[in-house]
């Protein structure tokens, strides 16, 4: 069955990012077609690149490697802090890379404005990496899906957003596939 990590892409005190990565992995729970597993930044704290690009001589490069390794897919949860994307996101993204390619990406962002400034760069780096990243994308503005601009509270339009992403991922997830296995990750 295909593997889906829903990367929880925010460290920051009061982060937001929790109960929207709980809210997809709800979400995706009812369907049968994938696992899902939230993937919190915080339990993989990594320093600034502190090693040469595959060459994972430290622990923490060598989990984060290995457990990127086991999805097949991935569904990024992202703020926008300063029109951008978090720099621990960033670093996550860039301490890899076999680990990433042939493999697929969906975002759900929140923010001022759902945070699509956010995934806009992101899709840059996931085109660098050799991640698909899906078209549709889930964006949480907080003046609309979030109660006094702090507690999630979808509509009906955003939780049909969700799953019709979500149906994206697992395909592309599925027709990377054979790609995957001809060229499989490896970890150091």
């Amino acid at each position: 069955m295909i593997s889906i990590g829903i990367i929880l892409g925010s460290t920051r005190p009061g982060r937001r990012g929790e109960q929207v990565a709980r809210w997809v992995e709800q979400r995706a729970g009812l369907r049968g077609d994938a696992e899902f597993e939230v993937v919190d930044l915080l339990d993989h704290p990594l320093p600034h690149l502190d090693e040469l690009p595959g060459e994972y001589a430290n622990a923490h490069t060598r989990q984060w490697a290995a457990k990127i390794a086991s999805f097949d897919g991935f569904v990024v949860v992202t703020p926008e802090y300063n029109h951008s994307a978090p720099a621990v996101l960033k670093n996550a993204l860039d301490f890899l890379h076999a680990e990433w390619r042939d493999k697929a990406a969906g975002f759900v962002s929140y923010g001022g404005v759902g945070g699509a400034r956010a995934v806009e760069q992101l899709r840059l780096v996931c085109g660098a990496l050799g991640i698909a990243d899906v078209a549709l994308q889930v964006t949480l503005p907080l003046a609309t899906e979030f109660q006094d601009f702090a507690v999630l509270k979808p509509g009906e339009h955003t939780i049909a957003a969700l799953d019709r992403m979500l149906d994206q991922v697992i395909a592309w997830s599925t027709a990377l596939a054979p790609l995957r296995a001809a060229e499989p990750a490896t970890v150091a």
